[in-house]
């Protein structure tokens, strides 16, 4: 139970630090943070729960991380289910709690996205659906890639959550024009619910496509790391 609490707090930390980002200081008057301020915030989130709850749980902090670690022969089948609940109930509580700070300002209007991610009328930049899939698949798989290898037995050891949280800020600062950047079912989920319409409608990718990355990244791995660390 402590691994899931972990993986509670973890996920609601990474959801509220990213998306809070997004939404309460991305487009702030004049001091805004933009894409690059945003894409390091969600960097910063995992790489501080990592140094915070790696120890404890992993930190995977998301469902697309614990299958892909699955994959990849890190992770048992038997845990997979309960740390997806926790990660799914934290991003959802996560985003209770933005819900709650952005209507406290006038004029906030929920529908206009929400940090939700999304495809073509509601991709940043006007994205298709198989622009967003590929994006998504490519990220995901690169993600495992590098959360595997730096958390191998023969990697440098201490260093694994600063080359994680690095490679997350990466990905946003490649993929929040095509779909937002999502990478993380929980992520997208405890979001999502709070804009209902289309943000739900679309949300079957943003579960599908990094669920799929994550198992190529694991393979990818497991094909060129040889003998890696349990």
């Amino acid at each position: 139970m402590k691994r899931y609490g972990a993986e509670f707090f973890g996920t609601y930390w990474l959801v509220l630090g990213g998306c809070g980002s997004a939404v309460l200081a991305a487009a702030f008057p004049e001091v805004g943070i933009g894409l690059l301020g945003v894409s390091l915030a969600f960097g910063l989130t995992v790489l501080t729960m990592a140094y915070a709850i790696g120890h404890i749980s992993g930190c995977h902090l998301n469902p697309a991380v614990s299958i892909g670690l699955w994959a990849g022969g890190r992770f048992p089948a038997g845990e997979l289910l309960p740390y997806i609940i926790s990660q799914v109930a934290g991003g959802v509580l996560a985003g209770a709690t933005l819900y709650l700070i952005a209507s406290g300002k006038v004029g906030f209007d929920v529908s206009s996205g929400f940090a939700s991610n999304g495809y073509g009328a509601h991709s940043p930049g006007g994205y298709s659906l198989i622009a967003a899939l590929i994006t998504e698949v490519v990220m995901t798989m690169m993600f495992l890639l590098v959360i595997l290898g730096a958390t191998d037995k023969r990697a440098p050891q201490g260093f694994a959550p600063i080359a994680i949280g690095l490679c997350l800020t990466l990905i946003h600062l490649i993929s929040i024009p095509v779909t937002n950047t999502s990478v993380n079912p929980a992520r997208s989920t405890g979001v999502a619910v709070f804009v209902g319409d289309w943000a739900l409608s679309q949300l079957w990718l943003f579960w599908v496509a990094p669920i799929l990355g994550g198992m190529l990244g694991a393979m990818v791995y497991r094909f060129i790391g040889g003998e890696q660390g349990d």
